[in-house]
Order: C-alpha cells, then structure tokens, then sequence
C-alpha cells in the first residue's frame, strides 16, 4: 500500500506536468484538439488522485506522509531535497486546486476559442497561442501542486516562485497589448519585493535551525521564541517574531495584502479564465496556506498576529470600498477577491487558522464561479466589460444569470449558502479574539459585509436587470455561449451552495485538520465559537438574530434602491463626495505613489549612473580614455622617428652611455 501511495502522491502534480509539456513543446504537431485534450486528461487525473488521497486520509484515518522524493544536495549537514507533506491540509487544498483548475481547463476551451482575433494579422506572435495558454494553465497547476504538497522550505520557494512565474506569462499572455504587459510588469515587481521578505525568512530559519525541513523547524519555533537578534545596534528583535514577519511579507504579495496589493488589479488584463484560476484558488489563496501550514510558529508570537490581523483588517475594508466605484466588471470581482483576502487574513492573525482556511475553501468554488460568469458575460457581450454598457441580460443569458446569482449570495454570506458559513465563522472568531487589533478588525469585517453586499448587488443589477444599455447590433447577437462554458459554471454553483454546510461542523469546529493546525492553549477564539455550534441548520437559525445578517440584507437592498429604483442618488451622491470618489476611484494613490517614488526613482537612479557609470566611465574613461592614450603615446614615438641617420646615432651613444653607468651600479 505505501508504494502505491508514493506513486500516486508523484503521479499527482506530474500528470498536469506532462500535459503542459505535451502541448508547449508539440503544439504545432498536436493542434487546438490535441492541446485542450491532453492538458484535461492530466488535470483530470491530478484530480481524480487528489480524490483518491483525499478518501485515503480523510475517510480512511490514513497519518500523514512525510517521505523525501530526491536529495539534490547536503551542504554542510543541510538537506535540500524535493519531500511530500499529505496530510487532511494538503489534500483539501489538492483537491480544491485541481478542481477549479478542471473547471477552468474546459472554461477554456469556449472562451479561447476566437483568440486569433486578439493578434495582428501580420504578427506571428498569436502562432500555436491556444495551445500555449492550455499549457501555462496546466504548469501553473503543477506549480501550486508543488507548493501545496512541499515539505520543505526548498520547494515551498521553488512553487512560489513557479507560480509567480507562470502568472506573469498568464497575465501578459496578450503580449500586443501594452496595459497587458504592464500589468505583468508590475505583478512580477510587486511580487519580488514580496519575496524579498520571504527569502529573508527562510535564510533567517536556516540560519537559526540549520534545517528546511517543517517538522524539524517547528520542533524548534519554542527555543526560537526564546532567542533573540539584534537588527539595528541597540535593539533586540525576537527571532520567531522576525521570522513570522518577513515569511508574511511574502504571503502579503502572493496574496495580495495592503500594500503589495496593487498588481492584483491590473491583472484583470490577462484571459478571464487566468483570472479565475489565478485569483480563485490558487496563486493568491499560496500566502494563507502558507501561514497556515507555518501555524507552529506563528503561535509563539502574538506580534506577528497582531501584525497580521491589522493587515488583513485594512485590506478586507478599504479594497471592499473601491469595489463599489469600479465598472469594469471583472475589476469589480478582483477588488472583492481582494477584500475576501482580507477576511483570510483577519482569520489568521485571530489564530483561526481552519476558519481562514474554511474560507479559502468555500471562496475558491463561488469566486471561480463569479469570475467564470464575468467572462460568460463578457463573451456574450462581444468582449464589453464595461457595466455601463450592459443591462437585462437575464433574458439572454438565464444560465449565467442563475449561476451568477448563486455566486453572489455565496459571497455576501446569505444564510445557507457556503459564504455564509465560512465568512460568519470569522466574524465570530474575530469577536472573541483577545489578540491586540482584534477590536478593530472586528469593526473592519463587520464593516465589509454591508460592503460587500452593496457592490456584489450593485455589479448583478448593472449587468442582469433594468434597462438594456448596449449597441442594437450586439443585442441582436446576444445569446447563451457554448456548453463547454455553461458547464463550468452549472458545476462550481453546487459546492458554492452546499459545500459550506455539509464541511462545517467538522472542518471548522471539528478535528479535520488534527496536527496540521497548531493552536496554542491561551488563543481560544474559535474555540469559543464552537461552544455554542449545535450544527449547520443551528448555525443558520441563529444568523437571523446577528448583525452581520441585516448588514448584508440592507446592503443588497441599498444597491437595489440605488440603481433600480432611484439612479439619480448615485449621481447626486458622487457630485456631492466627488473627493470621496477620486479617492476610491484612483485607489488611494498607491499607484500614484509607487509611480511618483519607486517608478521615477528607479528610472532616475537608472539615468544616473547611465550618466556615471556608462557615458562618463565606460565610454569616457574605459573606451575613449584608452583611445586618447594610445593616440598620445603614438604621438610621443612618431617624433622619435625623424628619418635622419645622426639622430638615430646620437640616440644608440646615449643608450650605451646609460648601459655602462648601470653597470657601474651593479
């Protein structure tokens, strides 16, 4: 049995693996067919194993593995080497991973389908790119499979910066378009800095463990707690409290946390079925698993909690709030991503950890669900994204209608849906929280359920009801796409509204994740939620007499008021904060000031020692220096050669002369 498992823990991430190599290196030689087929059978497969291990550990009792795969070296008694950590962790999120990823993998293949229109006709850069893009979606499901599956402080990095790779290629797949190379510029950028931090973290892990390996690193976060270093002359850090820190500045650019959250945006430039898998379950989702598998550590220092929930408690407020000016509606469904993040987040540094991953579940099914419905729309619309120009598509489009309406219930935490059961779970934890920030981060996702109400309605009414705003001719096209993007959508609804439910109780309040999670004895908040849990439909009845219930109900019911029954509020309203609105419109300045600072300054930086480094000393003193040199020694020599015959006479008397005086010295 142990060498069955090891093949199929490997054959895991390799099946997907193999697909990406297939249709990158044969694209030519397999075709449009050949590429959407072959990466679908690996995906496929990866899923049906992550099922298969899913069953073996959760249903089945099986303890986790922990085996190394290869040893590429040992340095100094470290060991860096490629290991699988499966544990009920690791196969929840392999099989929510492959899972979105299949959905988005068939998604595709409709949504892709009239790509050559996106390129040049005089350009060759659209060759065999249906093919490419089935490929990178396929590696970047590898990649987060890597990630998901490390066992060590080696590949954690190794997925992490495979998945930022692979999301760069994905984001700027339209490489014609200027905004879509930016926006892959930037998320490479942003994301660096995040892992600068990162990097740190392990180094600083390395150096005080001599080991990269989780086990043998958590057995030792107690004597870290204890340790301390010294940063600046004079004062004294705590190591884990570094550590903690500078591993979570890599999750707040991998999960896009205020303020490395300005790439996430933007990267609505790349295909909608990027966004989905991209912004759904994986790429973003990497930092909350990641802090979540480091729970050991984290419990020894409430400083990085308290950090950490502040953070998450910024970013689930204030990104909710530029939701609510955006148009475009795929920026619409990112900004909520971002403030969904936030809520993870806030779960985290209440010490939550299964609430916040609760969440990532339940969110990674109903956020695939809202960004495939965008592109539904988007397709139908003969690729408008501006809300603007839409309205009552419910006649046109009833599938995308009914599955987008099942998304956005799910993501404003209606009573029985899967939102509701993991959002409301972390309101509570944050309420019963005793960690420094906790009161503020109440407030903030208190705040964000009336805000994320309001725009997720404001986005669904815009698109779905009133009058009907676009061009006659395409209303004359409009109609439902193909079955291979209905599909999709008809399947991530059914988890979106029963898989919060049926999990609850023994993900969140339950013993699922067993020693995965490490929750120290005096950080009780989701304990404390759980006393009073008597089940899934308890927990339902119970929500009628919360606050977050009636927030989430006027929400939906302003957005419905507003742009409905009364449109000229919202006018009257952006007149009146017309400051208010340039501040959310322009979100906050960052870009601004990332441009103003970090922009500019680099280029001036740049310029500067263009001007020093290259004109003055390469070119001026290197080159042309070197230049002046030989024309001035050739002109010192080409005196010397007169061409009179005393002066070459006079010359050899002298040199003589100077020989026998040497000689006299000698």
């Amino acid at each position: 049995m142990d060498a069955v498992m090891d093949t199929l823990y490997l054959a895991i991430p390799l099946a997907s693996l193999f697909g990406a190599i297939v249709a990158g290196f044969f694209a030519k030689q397999i075709g449009r067919k050949g590429a959407h087929t072959v990466t679908i059978l690996g995906v496929g497969t990866s899923f049906v194993l992550s099922l298969v291990a899913l069953n073996h550990h959760v249903f089945n009792g099986a303890p986790a593995y922990n085996e190394s795969v290869y040893v590429w070296l040992i340095s100094d008694g470290i060991r860096f080497e490629i290991g699988f950590l499966v544990d009920n962790l690791t196969v929840m999120m392999m099989s929510v991973v492959t899972a979105v990823s299949l959905m988005v993998h068939i998604y595709t293949i409709g949504y892709m389908a009239d790509d050559l229109h996106n390129w040049p006709k005089e350009s060759l850069a659209g060759t065999n790119a249906y093919q490419r893009f089935f490929s990178y979606i396929s590696l970047f499901t590898f990649s987060m499979l890597m990630l998901v599956m490390s066992n060590n402080f080696l590949q954690l990095f190794f997925g992490w910066e495979a998945v930022g790779l692979v999301s760069y290629l994905l984001i700027g797949f339209w490489t014609v378009r200027p905004t879509a190379v930016y926006a892959n510029l930037k998320a490479f950028l942003v994301n660096r800095v995040g892992d600068f931090g990162f990097i740190l973290g392990i180094a600083a892990i390395v150096m005080y463990t001599g080991s990269l390996d989780y086990y043998e690193v958590f057995a030792r976060a107690e004597v870290l707690s204890s340790q301390t270093m010294s940063i600046f002359s004079g004062t004294e850090w705590g190591v884990i409290t570094v550590i903690c820190i500078l591993l979570f500045i890599g999750a707040m650019g991998k999960s896009a946390q205020i303020p490395l959250h300005v790439w996430l945006p933007d990267s609505m430039e790349g295909p909608t079925p990027i966004s989905a898998l991209i912004h759904a379950a994986t790429m973003v989702t990497a930092g909350i698993f990641m802090v979540t598998r480091m729970s050991p550590m984290y419990e020894w220092s409430e400083a990085a909690l308290s950090f950490i929930l502040i953070i998450g408690a910024l970013t689930a407020f204030l990104m909710g709030l530029i939701g609510i000016v955006q148009n475009d509606i795929k920026r619409v469904v990112a900004y909520s991503t971002l403030s969904q993040l936030g809520y993870m987040t806030v779960a985290l540094g209440a010490s939550a950890y299964s609430a916040a991953v609760f969440h990532l579940m339940t969110h990674a099914f109903f956020k695939a669900l809202l960004f495939l419905a965008a592109g539904s729309v988007i397709i139908a619309m003969h690729h408008e994204q501006d809300m603007r120009k839409m309205g009552g598509l419910k006649k046109y489009l009833p599938i995308t209608y009914w599955t987008s309406l099942v998304g956005t219930l799910a993501l404003i935490g209606f009573p029985g849906f899967s939102g509701f059961f993991s959002k409301d779970g972390i309101i509570e934890a944050v309420r019963h929280s005793t960690i420094p920030g906790s009161e503020f981060a109440y407030m903030a996702v208190l705040s964000g359920v009336f805000i994320t109400a309001f725009y997720s309605f404001r986005m669904f009414f815009l698109v779905f009801h009133g009058e009907e705003r676009m061009d006659q001719h395409t209303k004359e096209h409009l109609r439902e796409p193909s079955w291979v993007v209905t599909l999709p959508l008809i399947l991530l609804a059914i988890p979106s509204v029963f898989i919060g439910g049926f999990t609850m109780g023994y993900m969140l309040f339950g013993d699922y994740f067993g020693a995965a999670v490490y929750i120290a004895e005096h950080h009780t908040a989701l304990a404390e939620v759980g006393k009073n849990f008597h089940g899934a439909w308890a927990f339902i009845e119970h929500s009628f007499a919360t606050l977050p219930f009636y927030l989430a109900l006027f929400g939906a019911f302003s957005a419905w008021f507003i742009y409905m029954k009364q449109p000229g509020i919202a006018v009257r309203t952006k007149q009146r904060f017309i400051w208010l609105f340039n501040l959310l419109d322009r979100k906050y300045y960052f870009d601004d000031f990332n441009s103003l600072v970090f922009g500019a300054g680099s280029r001036n930086l740049g310029e500067r020692l263009w001007q020093a480094g290259d004109v003055k000393f390469i070119d001026g003193a290197l080159v042309n220096g070197s230049a002046k040199l030989v024309a001035w020694f050739a002109g010192v020599t080409r005196r010397l050669q007169t061409g009179m015959l005393y002066h070459y006479a006079f010359a050899m008397i002298i040199g003589v002369l100077m020989l026998l005086v040497m000689g006299l010295f000698v």
